[in-house]
């Protein structure tokens, strides 16, 4: 049986997640600005993408920003016209965010609201149901954010959430940090979520994926 390990996760890297001039920019200048290097891998960017054009995607919401790259990727999958909004606490890595976006010429389609997550959501909540969500901040609100996005995306429509496994610490039985608890128990809550067809995308660090089929 084939294991899916690093050599395949490069060899699907370099088939059909190859960086053009302002990915790589962006991939580079992250940590050279300072900024953590906890962005996605280029693979997971891809089937971020993916995802968005899959499903039809115009109104799509990311929680937590970084530098953008995962940004860029997601927005580049949105239908023609479409609006992305990315919020990230981080006042500087938020500014950026906006370099980047502006280099990538996507300043028009995609907005960066700063502040908690947790704060910020409730304002959308008003707003025309979600087509796609990616969640990728902080740990100990992971099942929060699940919550209200299943809230808000419309039928049909995909909720995302990255570290899915975590470096391989959700296999532990009692896994001595709070995050890694935190995801496994969104993990367990998304796989019986009879709202969603749910799985994990293991490229990376895994990317859990539900499609919301009801309400």
């Amino acid at each position: 049986m084939t294991t899916y390990n690093h050599n395949l996760n490069q060899y699907n890297a370099n088939l059909f997640a190859v960086h053009d001039e302002i990915l790589r920019f962006v991939w580079e200048n992250t940590p050279k600005k300072g900024l953590p290097p906890i962005s996605v891998r280029p693979e997971e960017g891809r089937f971020l993408q993916i995802l968005a054009r899959m499903c039809g995607a115009s109104q799509a919401l990311e929680i937590g920003t970084l530098g953008g790259y995962s940004a860029i990727w997601i927005a580049r999958g949105l239908l023609p016209g479409g609006q992305l909004i990315t919020i990230e606490k981080d006042a500087y890595h938020a500014e950026i965010a906006r370099r980047h976006f502006e280099a990538a010429g996507l300043q028009s389609s995609v907005e960066v609201r700063v502040g908690e997550a947790v704060e910020i959501l409730p304002e959308l909540s008003a707003g025309q149901p979600f087509d796609f969500v990616f969640i990728d901040a902080d740990k100990p609100n992971y099942e929060h954010y699940y919550d209200w996005a299943i809230e808000h995306v419309r039928i049909g429509g995909v909720i995302t959430a990255h570290n899915a496994f975590r470096g391989g610490a959700v296999l532990q039985s009692n896994p001595s940090d709070e995050a890694t608890r935190n995801v496994q128990a969104l993990n367990r809550r998304v796989a019986a979520d009879t709202r969603v067809l749910s799985t994990i995308y293991p490229a990376g660090d895994g990317t859990l994926v539900a499609l919301k089929v009801r309400d």
